[in-house]
This record gives structure tokens, C-alpha cells and sequence, in this order.
């Protein structure tokens, strides 16, 4: 019976310290789920705000994922904080397990440290078609480990900063004009001057095909079924893919209508005959 009177007893006397602990409990949670919601909608904010001021949309992606770390990691400290944790010390026990964590985590940090570079450098920015890691797409924005990029599928490609940065970057929305190299072979019986003269009047009637810098129609090889061409007009970039597909499609269309062949890949046999 004693006994069981001494454990009322200290239980009695940890009933405060268990209801403080319960709130602070309460309470860093409270902090932690507002905090994160806060953090979240700032930074949000602030993506939005640059995004109005004419920022590049890359740019403003990866400013604002800096800030929610930032705050998030402020959130975590003032939770702990709330549960009586010593933060002072606790940073310096972050800051030692930081190094270890960092040396583990190499490759996240050198996908950081090549968007860093990205943004600062800016070989690429939102809205630009491009090539990189083996990828092509459009930039949609570039966050703190990794760049979102969308193929003209609508496929979305995420690749890591780190990929990027220390591969070669092809920019095809860089230059305002783009050239079209194209190769169109007749066969050896047709009429090279009418082939030529034909293409040329395809590429004149073309208004999205730019006067300067002038196309270039030349004979570029005799390969061994046809009389290669290289046809090379300059377009808007933005008008790349269409005037691709039109000049192709009328040089069949004209080319049939006057006669002019386009061979099919063939090879010749002569065959001999010995005499008895």
C-alpha cells in the first residue's frame, strides 16, 4: 500500500512536467505545419512577384526553391527550439554531421553547386528549345538539384543540374535565325539546270524564307544512285520545323509534275557472259 501511495505520489508530481511537455509538443507542431504552409506561400510569392518584374521564369524557380529551403530550415529550428532543444548546440552537431552528410552526398551537392552556375552563366533560359545529357526539349525551369525540360510530345525530362553542366549544351533558340541543311537527290538522267531552277523558285515563293542570308542550291556530291543537292535556306527559328516540312513536301510535288526523279537507293549488275 505504500508503495503504491509513493507512485501517486511521483506520478502526481510528473503530471506537470508531462502537460508541459504535451504542450510544447503541441505547440512545435502547430509551428512546424504553419511554418512549412508559410514557408511554402512566400516563396511561391516571390516567384510570382519576379515572374511579374520580366525575370526569367529559370531564374525565378530557382530563387524560390533557395528561400524555401532557407525558411524551412528556420521552421525545423524554432520547432526543436520549442521542444527545449538547445539550437546552439544543435547547429554545431548539423554543422559536424553536415560534413559527413556532404561527403556522402556528393552528387547532390555538385547538382547545387552546377545550378548555381547555370543561373549565373545562363547558357539557357526558360522557353529555349535545347540539347543536353542526350536530351532535347524546352526549358521549363531549373530548381535547386535539376532542370524540368518538356519534349514537343509533351513529355516531362528531369535532368540533374550536375548532367547539364558538364556536358555540351546545344542552344537552338539562342540565334533568332536557324539554317535548314538539306540534301535532295535526282536521278543521273534528269535535267540538273531545271532541278535547280525548280528549288530555287520553291524557296522564292517561300515568304518565311529570309532573302538575307541567301539559300544556297548547289550540287554537292554524285553519289552512286543520285545527283545530290544541298539546299540550304535561312528561316526564323521559331519557323524551323514548318518550312522544313512545306519545301520538302512542294519539291516532291514539282518535281513529279516536270519530270525530275528522285531515284530509289539502287545498284547496278553487269553480268558477263563467258564464252564455251
Amino acid at each position: 500500500m505504500k508503495n503504491m501511495n509513493e507512485m501517486l505520489d511521483q506520478g502526481a508530481g510528473m503530471a506537470p512536467w508531462i502537460m508541459e511537455m504535451m504542450l510544447n509538443l503541441a505547440i512545435a507542431i502547430v509551428i512546424f505545419i504553419i511554418g512549412k504552409m508559410l514557408a511554402s506561400k512566400v516563396a511561391k510569392f516571390l516567384e510570382s512577384r519576379m515572374l511579374k518584374s520580366n525575370v526569367d521564369k529559370a531564374v525565378a524557380g530557382f530563387a524560390s526553391s533557395i528561400l524555401y529551403a532557407l525558411m524551412f530550415a528556420g521552421v525545423i529550428l524554432m520547432a526543436l527550439g520549442q521542444l527545449g532543444v538547445e539550437t546552439t548546440s544543435f547547429i554545431a552537431i548539423l554543422g559536424a554531421a553536415g560534413l559527413a552528410v556532404g561527403l556522402a552526398l556528393q552528387g547532390s551537392l555538385s547538382n547545387f553547386a552546377s545550378g548555381v552556375l547555370i543561373i549565373l552563366f545562363r547558357p539557357f533560359k526558360a522557353g529555349d528549345f535545347i540539347d543536353a545529357a542526350g536530351q532535347a526539349g524546352t526549358v521549363d525551369r531549373i530548381e535547386l538539384f535539376s532542370t524540368y525540360m518538356k519534349t514537343p510530345d509533351n513529355r516531362v525530362i528531369i535532368i540533374p543540374n550536375s548532367a547539364i553542366a558538364n556536358g555540351a549544351i546545344v542552344n537552338f533558340s539562342k540565334e533568332k535565325t536557324r539554317r535548314i541543311d538539306l540534301v535532295i537527290g535526282i536521278s543521273y538522267d534528269a535535267d540538273i539546270k531545271l532541278a535547280k531552277n525548280l528549288m530555287q523558285e520553291i524557296v522564292d515563293a517561300d515568304e518565311r524564307i529570309l532573302k538575307d542570308p541567301a539559300c544556297t542550291i548547289a550540287v554537292s556530291e554524285l553519289a552512286d544512285s543520285s545527283v545530290n543537292f544541298v539546299l540550304r535556306p535561312w528561316v526564323n527559328a521559331a519557323d524551323y520545323w514548318t518550312v522544313r516540312a512545306d519545301v520538302l513536301e512542294k519539291i516532291k510535288y514539282t518535281f513529279d509534275e516536270q519530270g525530275v526523279g528522285i531515284p530509289f537507293p539502287q545498284m547496278d549488275v553487269h553480268v558477263h557472259k563467258e564464252a564455251e
